[in-house]
């Protein structure tokens, strides 16, 4: 009976050693071998996998740069210095990028948001939007409880006066907070400007509507239109910028004055 036991246990070590033996031979001869690039370029990103280069995570990103697929530009989160490194590992000329930020458009801090409730629940943007919309008389205002600051992965952003503020030396532009933001007043836009300023508010309702919602809510008067020669211009309801003519706005601060709401802010 002893000897059976023991034969039995050597007979299921050697079949499983075979077998472990036979997997590994096989792995290591059907197994693709890696670009050794992938690790260079690996090794030159944040590492972060924040996705704002299109890619989930940076290793993909390093397959797609080292196959030619992906362009050396696209780390936002390495900056100028990381596109530089991959730029010598590929061997290729990397153009500048035009900065980038995300930008919110909701000026109703805590001392002038407007209720038409009281929420209790998980103190979340997600959570009180699916409550009846939240507690704010605008419905298109920011909630203050700061899921986008919570996502960023770039400590860029603050919550004050239960607003957020975007720190514009620490911001990506990774879309991660636009992503979050349950309300969509968070927009990535191009900084091609020195003197950038940018509408603070995203509610379409006419004017008289906007005005009992919120103090300093965009009325659709059109004076930011009429003083940037159509760089502002209003379109349903609202003031839209286009932000690719900034540069054509030379009197930013006489607009900003002019807007009866001050719902024009400065990067």
């Amino acid at each position: 009976m002893g000897n059976t036991i023991v034969t039995s246990i050597l007979s299921m070590a050697g079949l499983g050693f075979f077998f472990a033996s036979l997997l590994a031979f096989v792995n290591q001869k059907l197994a693709v071998k890696e670009d050794p690039k992938i690790g260079k370029i690996e090794e030159a990103l944040p590492g972060i996998n924040c996705g704002a280069c299109g890619y989930t995570s940076c290793h993909l990103y390093a397959e797609a740069l080292a196959k030619g697929e992906a362009n050396p530009a696209e780390c936002k989160a390495g900056g100028d210095s990381v596109s530089g490194l991959l730029s010598g590992i590929l061997g290729v000329a990397v153009e500048k990028r035009t900065k980038q930020i995300a930008l919110v458009h909701c000026g109703a801090d805590g001392s002038v948001r407007k209720k038409k409730a009281v929420y209790f629940g998980i103190n979340t943007c997600a959570a009180a939007n699916n409550v009846s919309g939240g507690e704010n008389l605008c419905g298109y205002s920011c909630f203050g409880y700061g899921d986008c600051m919570r996502v960023c992965p770039f400590g860029a952003i603050e919550m004050k006066d239960a607003l957020p503020r975007i720190d514009k030396e620490k911001c990506t532009a990774c879309g991660k907070c636009v992503l979050a933001c349950p309300r969509d007043i968070i927009t990535v836009e191009k900084i091609a400007a020195k003197n950038f300023i940018f509408v603070t508010c995203n509610n379409p309702e006419r004017g008289p509507d906007t005005r009992k919602a919120c103090s300093v809510g965009c009325i659709a008067c059109g004076l930011c239109q009429k003083f940037t020669g159509g760089v502002f211009h209003v379109e349903n309801n609202l003031a839209l910028v286009k932000y690719d003519n900034m540069a054509r706005i030379s009197n930013t601060e006489e607009v900003r004055g002019k807007c009866p709401t001050k719902c024009i802010a400065r990067l």
